[in-house]
């Protein structure tokens, strides 16, 4: 795995910020710059280029999805990258919020205090009845992590933490998918998964670090993150699912989808979205094209 520069990654394994409130701009670093294309800017709506810049929300939560950096105010992560890339094509500036939590994005969106938010969040059909989306990253792999000295045999499969306690993010389809697993348990005729809810990624691993939970699940990219350098932990499990992609989200009928999809398109095809992934050693969860709304789900 290609480690960004930089970044010292005990120190930031588990790196969590609060300080920020929702309504003011975060620092950011990007680990690849672009050039704009005049023809998408077009495509920007002119409330939009009137403000002069595009408002996106995060959950800073973990490399190498988004995070603090040492200095513990710039965030730096594969979300930053993708979307001010995004921008940069546009000829737009991003300005970034920190969401203060994961349940936050939703209704910032629907408030319109965010433009667009993006925090690992997986399209699903019940999120877009109230929000919309573009495409961008496949997280078709789910990770469980445990403590190493827990000796937990691998597994591929969910029915396999049957009776067993395994934590997940607040506001996560995490949480749903191991409520929907445990029904399955007792369907089997087999003890129910207990399901612990952690308000975020960060607190959940620091949970299993310290032995409250014996395992966590979480987005692959960013637990197989971790197990390498916690030394504590490892990855127990790797669950392939069938979710749609992560997107960037919008408030619903968002003017603003156009252009980022564009933007999005015109970065995969030339090359620059695939560095940016490669940079944090996730290119195996690169996509061929960035999809809209239902065409996702198609």
């Amino acid at each position: 795995m290609k480690l960004a520069k930089g970044i010292t990654l005990l120190a930031l394994a588990l790196s969590a910020h609060t300080a920020f409130a929702a309504d003011q701009s975060v620092p950011t670093d990007s680990s690849l710059h672009v050039q704009a294309d005049p023809a998408l800017k077009s495509l920007v709506p002119a409330d939009v280029l009137k403000r002069g810049y595009i408002v996106a929300g995060t959950n800073p939560n973990t490399p190498p999805t988004t995070f603090y950096k040492e200095d513990n105010k710039t965030l730096a992560g594969r979300e930053i990258d993708v979307m001010n890339a995004v921008g940069e094509r546009l000829g737009i500036q991003v300005q970034w919020r920190d969401t203060g939590g994961f349940d936050n994005i939703i209704p910032g969106l629907k408030t319109g205090r965010y433009d667009v938010a993006l925090s690992n969040i997986n399209a699903t059909a019940t999120r877009a009845k109230i929000i919309d989306f573009v495409s961008y990253y496949d997280a078709s792999l789910l990770g469980i992590i445990s403590r190493k000295d827990a000796n937990v045999a691998p597994f591929k499969t969910l029915d396999a933490v049957c009776g067993l306690e395994v934590g997940a993010g607040s506001g996560t389809t995490q949480v749903t998918r191991l409520e929907e697993a445990s029904k399955a348990c007792e369907a089997a005729g087999k003890k129910p998964i207990k399901v612990s809810v952690f308000p975020d990624r960060p607190a959940g691993v620091q949970a299993v670090v310290s032995g409250r939970v014996p395992m966590f699940l979480g987005p692959y990219e960013g637990l197989l993150w971790q197990a390498k350098v916690i030394k504590p932990i490892t990855l127990s499990g790797e669950i392939t699912v069938h979710d749609a992609p992560v997107s960037v989200a919008f408030p619903k009928d968002s003017a603003l989808e156009p252009a980022v999809q564009a933007a999005l398109n015109s970065l995969i095809k030339d090359g620059s979205y695939k560095k940016i992934l490669d940079n944090w050693g996730i290119g195996f969860g690169a996509v061929k094209e960035s999809k809209r709304n239902q065409e996702i789900f198609q």
